[in-house]
């Protein structure tokens, strides 16, 4: 693939605690340069972002984030004013409590009730793959499908592990034919890049992808 079709699939990402509004505009303007498909950075930068570039690209952000375990009608909130201060898309963390003790009818309404505040906007689901068995991965591409999500996403990039080839042919083989992959975390290369698009990701989030192909 060309650098061009590869930033075409990069959620080009800053969410270290401590980044300041220097990094974000260092970011921002990789983003312009190189046409990815988005930033993805924190929710308090939001409205700065889309004041200072306008309709550039792609804001997208994070809510529940990186935990995943605030409560439905926080997250909700988060989502609405993401919206409102300019985001695009949404990338959500599930309640992984709430997978370990088998709780997925809970997962899947939360996910609902966050597509409903994004209304046209995009929503993924970040599942934190590396603390779920694939028993419990499958039930949580169910779980995606059925609420309507636009993507399901590996990894925050916080956890213990991030993306991986297996998990994303997994994700391929149970998310329903409207639901797209987005891998994070953990991409170090061109040849992951290519593998996880050639097995079906559709986004991949990296903080990593100008380093990687312009090196």
């Amino acid at each position: 693939m060309t650098k061009q079709e590869l930033y075409s699939h990069v959620d080009h990402t800053q969410l270290k605690a401590f980044a300041t509004w220097e990094d974000i505009v260092k970011l921002c303007d990789e983003a312009v340069k190189y046409k990815t498909a988005s930033v993805c950075v924190p929710p308090c930068y939001i409205k700065r972002i889309h004041d200072k570039y306008g309709k550039d690209f792609n804001i997208c952000t994070v809510i529940g984030f990186p935990l995943g375990y605030s409560v439905t009608a926080a997250k909700v909130v988060e989502a609405k004013e993401a919206i409102k201060d300019g985001a695009n898309e949404i990338d959500m963390v599930i309640n992984i409590n709430d997978a370990k003790n088998g709780d997925f009818d809970k997962i899947e309404e939360e996910i609902k009730e966050i597509k409903k505040a994004c209304g046209d906007k995009i929503l993924k689901v970040i599942i934190e793959t590396c603390y779920l068995t694939d028993e419990e991965k499958i039930k949580l591409c169910g779980c995606v499908t059925r609420a309507k999500a636009d993507y399901i996403k590996t990894s925050t990039g916080f956890g213990t592990g991030g993306a991986t080839f297996d998990d994303v042919k997994l994700f391929k083989e149970h998310v329903g034919p409207d639901v797209k992959i987005k891998a994070a975390g953990g991409i170090r290369t061109k040849e992951d890049m290519e593998t996880f698009l050639s097995l079906g990701a559709d986004r991949l989030g990296t903080s990593s992808a100008i380093s990687i192909l312009e090196a």
